[in-house]
This record gives structure tokens, sequence and C-alpha cells, in this order.
């Protein structure tokens, strides 16, 4: 499965979530919710993820934490807040440039209409 069939059962199950449960709650419980959502799809979900970073000769262990990482393609950045704002974005980015990940979802659920605060970010990815 590529990152856009993957990224395409994300964003369903991010409706589904969102559907049922409307904006506002803490980002935990979404995080919580849409890894059950994902996982009854059959997809391989990881919360938490911590992402070494190399600089120079140096590794740091835990360079930023993933919040979800599905089927170890697909970074999913999860917001509950008033406004996304451009920092949230370059921040994506930058996990995906250091995880060398192709696609990242920034999803902030706390939205009337959930289209509003999704945005893709990608990395090198095609198509």
């Amino acid at each position: 499965m590529n990152e856009n069939e993957i990224a395409k059962l994300i964003l369903d199950a991010a409706f589904e979530v969102h559907r049922r449960l409307g904006p506002g709650l803490f980002e935990s419980v979404y995080e919580s919710i849409l890894s059950y959502e994902l996982n009854k799809k059959g997809l391989k979900v990881q919360r938490q993820v911590p992402i070494k970073l190399s600089y120079d000769d140096l590794i740091f262990d835990e360079g930023f934490k993933a919040d979800i990482i599905v089927e170890e393609k697909v970074i999913i950045e999860l917001k509950s807040v008033e406004d996304l704002h451009p920092v949230h974005k370059k921040q994506l980015l930058t996990y995906l440039r250091v995880s060398g990940m192709k696609l990242g979802l920034l999803i902030n659920f706390n939205e009337s209409l959930l289209k509003n605060g999704l945005v893709r970010i990608v990395n090198g990815l095609e198509g």
C-alpha cells in the first residue's frame, strides 16, 4: 500500500471520528480513538513514536515524538487548537525530513468542519 492509499484510509477514519465526537476534546482522546479506527481497518499504527535525530556524529535518541505513524510510511500530527499556524506545518515537514518519510497529515480536530483542519505535507512524494 502506498502513502496516498494509506492517507485516504486515514482521512476516512478521521472524518468518522470527527462526525461522532465533534470538536473540543483533548488531542490525546482523538489520538486514541483515531488509532483504534485505523487498527480496525487493518493498518499498523504506532503512537508517540520517538524518532532519532543525527547531527554530525551525535545521535539523539529522541529528536521528537510522532503522534501517530501508520504503516511506517505516514506521520499524523494531531491538533485540537483554535487555529493552525505556519509553525505547525513547518514542524511536520521537519519531522518528515528527519524520519525520511514522504507524507504527513496535519489534522486539527477543533474545527466545525474537519476539512478546514486538514493539511497534507509532502517530502519528495511522487503523485
